[in-house]
């Protein structure tokens, strides 16, 4: 089974999100967050997360004469690796971003699901926007996005902060280039 399609079933995707965020969960704690999924079905994707090393067990307790497990994720196994993408055919990368998009749209089902939905306050937001970049800018681009998010990676649970979930999409839109732009002086012809 490959990184691909080991991550991107959509219960274990649901399972690896759930531990964004540096989260440390019990499987209790997992099944309260993803109620939704038989928990029969839930134990078998942690193990077979465990098994891949993309789940850690940081701790073991005795609750009512069974063992309660906390795990951990392990970032760097649960991402799926250049040289994976690369020999991924087209309709895999299909599947794959549909798997992506159908987790958001679950995503944002739960989230607009709840009593009290305020975008505004809740800081929720999906947006578009066309860039024109050459190849150097498409580099600064993302350089420039990983230094603004990766130290706020590194913040934990505390009071005031929520959880939140950013997802990236850049895909190229297939536009032809765009024509070259002629200055035009007043009162002279063209």
């Amino acid at each position: 089974m490959t990184s691909a399609e080991l991550l991107l079933h959509p219960v274990r995707l649901r399972i690896v999100q759930a531990f964004l965020g540096d989260r440390a969960l019990t499987t209790s704690q997992l099944r309260a967050e993803l109620d939704d999924v038989p928990t029969a079905s839930l134990y078998r994707h942690i193990a077979r997360l465990v098994s891949r090393g993309v789940l850690s067990v940081v701790a073991e307790r005795r609750v009512r004469g069974a063992v309660e497990r906390t795990y951990v994720m392990r970032v760097a196994a649960a991402r799926i690796g250049a040289n994976e993408v690369a020999a991924m055919s087209t309709d895999e990368h299909r599947q794959a971003f549909l798997a992506f998009v159908a987790g958001l749209i679950g995503d944002a089902e739960r989230y607009l699901a709840r009593d009290d939905v305020n975008p505004l306050r809740d800081g929720a937001s999906y947006n578009l926007a066309g860039l024109w970049l050459s190849d150097a800018e498409l580099t600064d681009f993302a350089r420039d996005l990983y230094a603004v998010v990766q130290p706020r990676l590194a913040n934990g649970p505390e009071r005031g902060r929520s959880r939140r979930i950013l997802a990236t999409v850049l895909l190229p839109a297939g536009d032809p280039p765009p024509p070259v732009r002629t200055t035009r002086r007043k009162g002279k012809p063209q």
